[in-house]
């Protein structure tokens, strides 16, 4: 039986890259993730008055069913700033 040729293949060779070295950023002040920290707990606490107090706080029972936006609203501003949380 006849032996099959041997394809010999090149050498790999990397594409040449056009990219830039991106330059990391450092860690977040720490007065971000304080506020960060702060707004989401005052929307944690907006609700936990709301719901125990609506009632006794005259301001809280104009608002009605808007505390539920607000104190909600708050928590999804903290959760978007942890996400520019370096």
């Amino acid at each position: 039986m006849p032996k099959s040729k041997v394809r010999k293949k090149a050498a790999y060779t990397p594409p040449a890259s056009d990219r830039k070295p991106v330059k990391l950023q450092g860690p977040t002040h720490p007065a971000y993730v304080a506020i960060m920290l702060g707004v989401g707990l005052l929307g944690l606490a907006w609700l936990i008055t709301d719901y125990l107090a609506r009632d006794a706080i005259p301001f809280l029972q104009a608002l009605g069913g808007a505390n539920f936006l607000v104190g909600f609203g708050l928590i999804v501003i903290a959760l978007l700033m942890s996400m520019r949380w370096r």
